[in-house]
């Protein structure tokens, strides 16, 4: 029996960002989650580029893309998803309602000029989308996905993906209340991994009031009152430094000892949570 593991190709939120001081990486929101055969990227961030060359170079033919949302730093790395351009490879992109737009005419946007060079009709694999509904419960592969509208001034989708036991909660750009969110306990509820946006520090939040993000210390309350042993630190702020998502990381740790800031190339097992959580 095969078990669940998320790795992280794009971490970082609002914007990609270079430069030495930003190793823990600079690419935007972008994972895939793996059960045996069965993978399932979520988000198309511009680390999806990294994850369609290795595609292109490994396999599978196929590729599913559930998205958050479709704001930039969510959908930019799609006109770069190498997949699309090639004849024999299918490319399913799939999300709930954005209360504008159906879900085929937002991605279509994304490939026309003056904005990009080549046009949705001449790409050279099959890409397809499919709009889900905002509490959808349904199964790709080996994996059982169930969704929740999150907190967010755009309509905004978190994911729990289930197998054999093990689950794994992706929750970015997300707003806490006052209280924990009961939308997103009721899907974290005893997961292994929850993976939530932390863009902002408590001494920041104040200022960002609306803006459709949270802290890491929300992070922890949540994970603590959903029985969460594994908390990662995601989509940080485009100005985190990596001595600061230390200091934050190391922060959240007094709060939830299994607490880690997302970085790229990172690997993480559902199975191994618990051991986590306790070593930390």
């Amino acid at each position: 029996m095969s078990d669940l593991s998320v790795r992280f190709f794009g971490v970082r939120g609002s914007i990609p960002v270079p430069g030495s001081e930003f190793t823990a990486g600079g690419n935007t929101s972008c994972l895939e989650v793996c059960a045996g055969d069965t993978r399932i990227i979520l988000d198309a961030g511009s680390g999806l580029r990294v994850l369609g060359n290795e595609r292109m170079a490994k396999g599978p033919r196929h590729s599913t893309i559930l998205l958050s949302h479709l704001h930039w730093d969510h959908v930019c790395g799609l006109p770069f998803f190498t997949p699309i351009y090639v004849p024999g490879h299918r490319v399913e992109i799939a999300t709930g309602p954005n209360g504008v737009m159906p879900v085929e005419a937002a991605i279509q946007s994304l490939f026309k000029a003056p904005f990009f060079p080549v046009d949705y009709s001449q790409l050279g694999g099959t890409l397809t989308t499919r709009e889900l509904r905002a509490n959808d419960r349904f199964e790709i592969g080996d994996i059982t996905i169930t969704m929740a509208k999150l907190n967010h001034p755009d309509p905004v989708y978190g994911y729990r993906l289930e197998h054999a036991g093990q689950s794994i909660v992706y929750a970015t750009d997300t707003e806490h209340y006052s209280c924990v969110d009961p939308t997103l306990k009721k899907l974290a509820a005893g997961a292994d991994i929850l993976i939530y946006d932390s863009q902002y520090t408590p001494e920041e939040y104040p200022s960002k009031v609306g803006w459709g993000h949270s802290t890491w210390q929300a992070g922890a309350e949540l994970a603590k009152a959903a029985g969460v042993p594994q908390l990662v630190l995601f989509h940080h702020d485009p100005g985190r430094t990596d001595g600061e998502l230390e200091r934050i990381e190391r922060a959240a740790r007094t709060y939830l000892p299994g607490a880690v800031a997302a970085r790229e190339g990172m690997v993480l097992w559902a199975r191994d949570a618990e051991r986590a959580a306790t070593a930390a």
